[in-house]
């Protein structure tokens, strides 16, 4: 068993495996979740210097589910599966000696559990963002480089919208991925589980018109157009270099636009999973086939798809001015 590593250093070799194998999204909340694990350590008086084969016990974690009562019962759950598993890590590296059916039991026990709460979006500002994209009014500009980021941001938004994909898979799309015939494509979804995902016909239209734009610049980086991305840098850090956008430009290119369509006001209402909330009440609305929409979401529960199958506002305003509004 290792004994001159620090619990420090230990956190440090975990975070790293974590941001290798998981999403940048997972890597980011694994690594506040052990920021403020360290920082309970260390309120009660066990140094991040000290060894974990002989300071970190399970009441670590009791201190930890103590601390975590100030925050949302989803955010607890996250943090609290990112302590386990370091746990886990811990065990397996032989780092240290971990009772770790008890650490799960303390966890089961005393953890809150998050309530069920229906995916809420702005769908009707949703659509403006679409058709705003649509209509091709966002492109009046003189600047050729900004021309080809917004027929960029356009076919990333409307692929978003009609695809269901999630930000990271939608980022880490190759076109060598696409079926262009087909209209549909094979990605590494949530749980490293891979699936097929469809693409609409204005979605198809949107993507090729913007790889179209870029045509000089993929045909002159010398490589496999198939292993080239879909949706690119197009800054001065990617240079001439076709680079991914990460899920971070990802984010940015849905708030860019939510302030230049909708408004300040509006920034923050609508992020890239709203788009997935969007697609798949789309998909029941339209269908009435909750299996068909849990199979398009790619959700491994039904329950998951469940949560959406509920009236919208204008729906629920309806029934109810009908029942008590009309007159006798």
């Amino acid at each position: 068993m290792t004994t001159n590593l620090t619990i420090y250093e230990a956190t440090e070799r975990f975070l790293g495996t974590v941001s290798q194998a998981r999403s940048e999204n997972t890597a980011l909340t694994y690594g506040n979740a052990m920021a403020l694990f360290l920082e309970v350590l260390d309120k009660n008086h066990l140094p991040s210097r000290e060894n974990p084969s002989t300071s970190l016990t399970e009441e670590a974690v009791s201190w930890m589910i103590s601390r975590l009562k100030d925050h949302a019962p989803s955010t607890e759950r996250l943090y609290l599966t990112a302590v386990t598993r370091f746990y886990e890590y811990l065990a397996s590296e032989n780092l240290a000696s971990i009772n770790l059916p008890r650490i799960q039991m303390l966890i089961h026990q005393r953890a809150r559990r998050p309530g069920q709460r229906l995916p809420m979006f702005p769908r009707d500002n949703i659509e403006i963002i679409v058709e705003h994209m649509l209509s091709k009014s966002y492109a009046q500009t003189s600047s050729a480089e900004e021309a080809l980021r917004n027929l960029r941001d356009r076919a990333f938004l409307i692929t978003l919208a009609d695809t269901g994909l999630r930000v990271h898979e939608a980022c880490g799309l190759r076109r060598g991925d696409i079926d262009w015939m087909e209209g549909k494509a094979i990605v590494i979804g949530k749980g490293n589980r891979q699936a097929v995902v469809r693409f609409s016909t204005r979605s198809m239209e949107a993507i090729k018109e913007y790889l179209a734009s870029r045509a000089v610049f993929d045909g002159s980086t010398g490589k496999p157009l198939a292993s080239l991305p879909v949706f690119a840098r197009h800054d001065k850090g990617a240079g001439k270099k076709i680079k991914p956008i990460t899920t971070t430009t990802g984010r940015e290119i849905v708030a860019d636009w939510v302030k230049t369509i909708l408004g300040h006001e509006a920034v923050g209402t609508i992020t890239p999973h709203s788009f997935r909330h969007y697609f798949v009440t789309r998909v029941l609305h339209s269908s009435g086939n909750l299996k068909l929409a849990q199979e398009l979401a790619r959700h491994k529960s039904i329950a998951v798809t469940q949560r959406y199958a509920h009236l919208n506002d204008d729906e629920l305003d309806r029934g109810y001015f009908d029942i008590f509004e009309t007159e006798r």
